[in-house]
């Protein structure tokens, strides 16, 4: 089994409701729902929350490719969200999609930004806008995250989505060439990371619209 792969058992389920819920905890099990497009409706199954923490507890974390083991057939599935009891941080509810190994699947991955830039080692001061992007990928192939050399990026040079290089297979579908990294001056590095962030930002339009008149004073 690849680093990204794992497999969870489970039990079907019928019924819902806080009644049901309470019985399966009692039984070391929460209640778990299983949804997708080649679906005709939700499958309901119970699970051990334990081993739902170690199904994704790989370097692909939430993007770990689970292989769900029950009854009628098993079914490969990506964990998209839980309920988590507030002060024990219990495990209360489970979600997963239902994917298909011949479709690709959006999912949000980390970018790592690497290598010392030639800006930096010249005063300035590289700011990451984005910790993590969204991509399209089969669900076998989604990458643990992708990596970015910044090293030959210079003092004002800013790194876009559309300069990264993506592993085969993997594509990001937007229209807006956004921001994931900057390098700013010197001057802006002294003035702290909040500059370095404006100055990856669009630049504003310099006619500024003049400030309202103050209402005349009442008599």
């Amino acid at each position: 089994m690849s680093a990204n792969t794992s497999t969870l058992e489970a039990k079907s389920r019928e019924g819902s409701g806080k009644g049901v819920a309470r019985r399966l905890r009692a039984e070391g099990l929460i209640p778990a729902v299983v949804y997708g497009k080649h679906l005709e409706k939700p499958v309901h199954i119970s699970v051990d929350p334990k081993a739902v923490r170690q199904a994704i507890n790989t370097p692909h974390k939430f993007n770990t490719l689970i292989t769900i083991k029950v009854a009628g057939g098993d079914r490969q599935v990506l964990l998209k969200d839980y309920q988590m009891e507030p002060v024990t941080r219990a495990i209360l509810h489970a979600d997963f999609l239902d994917v298909r190994a011949n479709e690709q699947v959006k999912v949000k991955v980390p970018i790592v930004l690497t290598g010392r830039a030639q800006g930096v080692a010249d005063g300035g001061l590289l700011t990451q806008a984005r910790r993590e992007i969204e991509v399209w990928s089969l669900p076998a192939a989604i990458p643990e995250r992708i990596e970015v050399d910044v090293t030959p990026m210079k003092i004002t040079e800013v790194l876009h989505i559309n300069d990264v290089k993506l592993p085969e297979g993997v594509s990001v579908k937007t229209n807006v060439n956004y921001t994931l990294a900057v390098i700013s001056a010197p001057e802006a590095a002294e003035a702290g990371p909040a500059a370095a962030a404006a100055a990856a930002a669009p630049a504003k339009d310099a006619k500024a619209p003049a400030a309202a008149a103050k209402a005349p004073a009442k008599k």
